[in-house]
């Protein structure tokens, strides 16, 4: 609803990037915290939660460059836009494949790291998708529903008309996920079963949002773009979950 939120002299301030930055403070606080009383190698922790964040910021624009191929083509300006214009999954993929890679080096036990940062993630895509309602960028269909927003001009979505806050109802889940796999992760002694479970909840969460967006993104036959993507990621968390229980009832 406001891109730009104040200035600190020649400074601006823009709701998205202060909400992706509270976003990083929160999971990286969250997950050190828990790996600090299981006794991990905090040190360890923090390398990989800069190597995935670079990683997955690179991730989520290039395929943001891909999904919006054919508009990119006809405006090459907007590769230029780099504080705007990313896609979640491609982030997911590079954040999570650069610390695997880090902890094959390093000779770390990746699945036991992971777990203990899924919350955080969770809870840094919520902040951040307050940013995207700040912005107005991932926006709903029109709705004639009280729950409406009507965005003001200057935003990237549609002025005057009222719309389904895809944004704040994505954050809410965003949190709700982020407590879900806290409580999980407190519980489960089985590496991978936590992230095996960030990764269906996120996935089922981000195929059925999908259903009331109204931007424009690409698309596969009657699936958006993330929603196809969707369907193999929760697969995976299933596989990772199924095979997390599996590797334990073998070591017993």
């Amino acid at each position: 609803m406001k891109i730009e939120l104040f200035h600190i002299g020649p400074l601006t301030i823009y709701g998205y990037g202060l909400m992706i930055a509270l976003g990083i403070l929160a999971a990286f606080s969250t997950s050190m915290t828990r790996a600090k009383r299981k006794g991990m190698d905090t040190d360890a922790l923090f390398n990989m939660g800069l190597i995935g964040i670079a990683c997955g910021l690179v991730g989520a624009k290039l395929l943001y460059y891909v999904v919006e191929f054919p508009s990119i083509w006809k405006d090459p300006s907007q590769l230029l836009q780099l504080n705007e214009g990313f896609v979640v999954y491609g982030g997911l993929v590079a954040g999570f494949a650069s610390p695997y890679l880090y902890a094959r080096i390093k000779k770390l036990e990746f699945w036991r790291y992971l777990d203990v940062t899924v919350a955080g993630v969770a809870l840094a895509q919520g902040f951040g998708r307050i940013g995207c309602f700040l912005a107005g960028c991932c926006y709903g269909m029109e709705t004639d529903s009280w729950f409406g927003v009507v965005f003001p001009e200057g935003s990237l979505a549609p002025a005057g008309v009222r719309l389904i806050p895809t944004q704040l109802i994505s954050s809410v889940g965003d949190f709700l996920f982020a407590v879900i796999l806290m409580a999980a992760e407190r519980k489960n002694k089985k590496p991978g079963m936590v992230s095996g479970l960030y990764l269906v909840l996120y996935s089922v969460g981000r195929f059925l949002i999908e259903f009331l967006r109204d931007d424009p993104r690409g698309s596969i036959g009657m699936l958006s773009t993330s929603q196809f993507i969707a369907l193999f990621t929760c697969a995976l968390g299933a596989a990772v979950m199924a095979w997390s229980g599996w590797k334990v009832q073998k070591e017993k």
